[in-house]
């Protein structure tokens, strides 16, 4: 298993988080959301998924990954 922190610019509230986390599942990995830092800890297996993957179905939430 692979661990990443990604920044994340526009998570304002619980429904940011759930989002997130949600779109994350989906796809097969795992995440913790800190609202006050505007991060993303990511937990994946790098044999099923990549970064960009995880990166682009944040994105496609409608945030911004750093």
């Amino acid at each position: 298993m692979q661990n990443v922190q990604l920044k994340v610019e526009g998570m304002s509230c619980g429904h940011c988080v759930t989002s997130i986390e949600k779109a994350l599942t989906e796809l097969g990995a795992s995440g913790k959301v800190d609202l006050a830092s505007k991060k993303v800890a990511v937990q994946y297996d790098e044999s099923k998924l990549s970064i960009n993957a995880i990166k682009e179905a944040i994105e496609d939430q409608g945030y911004d990954v750093k």
